[in-house]
């Protein structure tokens, strides 16, 4: 397989992105590339001081604007404000965070990284012309989908298995909007992506010792924020497999270039990815109205 990295990135000019969580990590290096391929970016962060500084550097157009995933007044603010754009790429996210609550009562970390991307998505569907990309993790092996107890209010709370969670809801849902869309006829195509192991400051927001090892763990063992945000990039710009999941290609596929990635069979469960469209529809009030 060839390698491919953003020396092959194809011209963008005229083309919109939005990125969330685009004010560091993943999602700074994201926007960069696109910037530099001529797109213009969107940046949707909850830190508006840092979207500017990375705004700042990018050469082309670029825009920071307000957004909290874990907030669904704030995602709806933001997506009455946004007229079109080509690319929507569900990439922010919050990792082994200790227990807590977002604005609307749902446990933090499927709330952040699921619930407020499918809101977000669903608001915008009709506004995306191409495709939506939604990163994972590899972590979503680990992960399994509570219907019945998403929020975590009945069992003891696992920081680990409730981000594994997540991140396999991220996943499922990718699958199950390119299922949907496929089912409308539309030309729009859903896929997901994952980083492998890279160096970004999602490690470094656990709050607990944990922060330490990590950060031991990114000197020694990840890769860059830039060769973590290649799968993302080749998702959201080549010519993919929609409902595709791509990641590194080396090492278990924790670092390298990118290509098709292996996924868990928990995450091809069609039944449950339907009951958790369900249910995400249920908390979040935002309901889908599929473009032809």
């Amino acid at each position: 397989m060839t390698r491919w990295d953003t020396s092959n990135l194809a011209d963008q000019s005229g083309r919109t992105f939005i990125v969330t969580g685009a004010n560091s990590g993943l999602g700074a290096e994201t926007v960069r590339a696109l910037a530099a391929a001529g797109a213009e970016v969107v940046l949707a962060c909850r830190n508006l001081a840092k979207g500017e500084q990375v705004a700042a550097g990018l050469s082309g157009r670029a825009q920071v604007r307000k957004l909290d995933l874990a907030d669904l007044a704030s995602v709806r603010e933001f997506a009455a404000g946004v007229d079109r754009a080509d690319v929507l790429i569900n990439n922010a996210g919050v990792m082994a965070v200790p227990q807590g609550r977002t604005a609307d009562g749902f446990e933090r970390q499927i709330g952040t990284n699921h619930l407020g991307h499918f809101a977000l998505t669903g608001l915008l569907l009709d506004k995306i012309a191409d495709r939506f990309v939604t990163v994972s993790s590899g972590a979503h092996q680990l992960g399994t989908i509570d219907p019945d107890d998403l929020n975590w209010e009945r069992r003891k709370y696992q920081r680990w298995p409730a981000y594994a969670q997540a991140k396999l809801a991220n996943l499922m849902f990718a699958r199950e909007l390119q299922r949907r869309l496929t089912a409308a006829g539309s030309r729009k195509i859903s896929v997901a992506a994952h980083p492998g192991y890279a160096s970004t400051e999602l490690q470094s927001h656990t709050e607990s010792i944990q922060d330490k090892l990590m950060w031991l763990g990114n000197r020694l063992f990840a890769q860059s924020a830039a060769m973590g945000a290649l799968p993302t990039l080749y998702a959201a710009t080549t010519d993919v497999e929609p409902g595709g999941y791509y990641g590194p290609t080396g090492f278990g596929g924790m670092r390298g270039y990118p290509g098709p990635a292996d996924s868990s069979k928990a995450s091809r469960d069609e039944k449950v990815a339907a009951q958790l469209w369900e249910l995400s529809e249920k908390l979040t009030g935002v309901t889908y109205d599929f473009p032809k």
